[in-house]
């Protein structure tokens, strides 16, 4: 009988710490838990720490209330002005609500995943390419409220929403890149015409000065001659100004003999001679081309007085040798 009590006890309190365990709960910091009893929901939310249900009759449902980062995946759209773009987001939330969480959608982490996608895509095609590209905190703002508006009666809150990155086609990438450089060089050739301008505004301000003393245009040209003199890599071809000769002229006579020089006489203009008519150059004579002289014979000419027949005073007298011109 006693060997009986003692199993029967033993057996309820393998029981009852068996009900023990299944009862007891522990719901951590960040979670919050919401019982049903039967299918009903019982007011109030279990807070963190040790807690205690009906096994069988209540069910303990835990909520997480940290703050959830859920990436929006990427959507195609048309912005207003006709561009098709690419763009990812990302989303911030966290259930204030965890009775709402539970009760009212079946899983809010997917409902708040779908509405953020759609809310995306209107929010494309509402806004300028600019806008996405320049102006994000303005459709951020816009994002946060489209989403966090039927989000409330979930019992989440949206913390922040954020677009990520905005995928443009490559024609309109290079569109975009010639547009930036035409900028570029415009703002670069106003910059120039501008220092230009100022330039030449300080250069007629410095000829200004210098017109008042021509010794200071001397002075500037001797020294960019040994400015470009320093490099030793060119030619340099220097003209000298017969102003300068004048100038070291003036600076080396006495100013005593400059005083005492009488002032000229000023003489009438003269005349301008009439000019000559040019000597005609009389051409020279050509020299004529010397004729060779037949070679001497050696055999005796014979004499006028042994040929027979032949008088002395019909012979023929020797043709008398032309003297040949000097060339001159």
């Amino acid at each position: 009988m006693v060997q009986e009590l003692v199993i029967a006890a033993v057996a309820g309190a393998s029981a009852g710490a068996l009900y023990l365990m299944a009862a007891a709960k522990i719901v951590k910091q960040y979670e919050r838990g919401v019982v049903l009893r039967l299918g009903r929901l019982r007011e109030g939310v279990r807070g963190p720490g040790f807690t205690m249900v009906l096994p069988g009759v209540e069910r303990l449902r835990k909520v997480n209330m940290q703050i959830v980062t859920m990436p929006v995946p990427a959507q195609d759209g048309i912005t207003r002005d006709n561009v098709t773009v690419r763009v990812d987001a990302v989303i911030y939330f966290k259930v204030v609500d965890a009775a709402s969480a539970v009760i009212q959608v079946e899983d809010y982490r997917f409902a708040v995943s779908q509405m953020a996608q759609t809310s995306l895509r209107s929010i494309i095609g509402k806004s300028d390419l600019d806008d996405l590209l320049s102006n994000r905190e303005k459709l951020n703002q816009g994002l946060e409220l489209m989403i966090d508006s039927p989000a409330v009666g979930w019992g989440v809150q949206i913390d922040r929403v954020e677009i990520k990155d905005v995928s443009l086609p490559e024609t309109m990438k290079r569109s975009m890149a010639r547009q930036a450089e035409a900028d570029r060089e415009r703002r670069a050739r106003v910059i120039n015409a501008d220092a230009e301008l100022q330039a030449s505004k300080k250069l007629a301000e410095a000829a200004k000065e210098m017109s008042s003393q021509p010794a200071a245009l001397q002075l500037r040209l001797l020294q960019t001659v040994v400015a470009v003199a320093a490099e030793k890599n060119s030619t340099l071809v220097l003209p000298f100004p017969v102003e300068l000769l004048r100038f070291l002229e003036r600076a080396q006579q006495p100013p005593q003999q400059l005083t005492a020089q009488p002032q000229q006489a000023v003489q009438p203009p003269q005349q301008p001679a009439q000019p000559q008519r040019p000597v005609q150059a009389q051409p020279r004579p050509r020299p004529q081309p010397r004729r060779p002289q037949p070679p001497p014979s050696t055999a005796p000419a014979p004499s006028p007085t042994s040929m027979p027949g032949v008088s002395p005073a019909a012979t023929p007298a020797p043709p008398a040798r032309s003297k040949p011109l000097a060339r001159h």
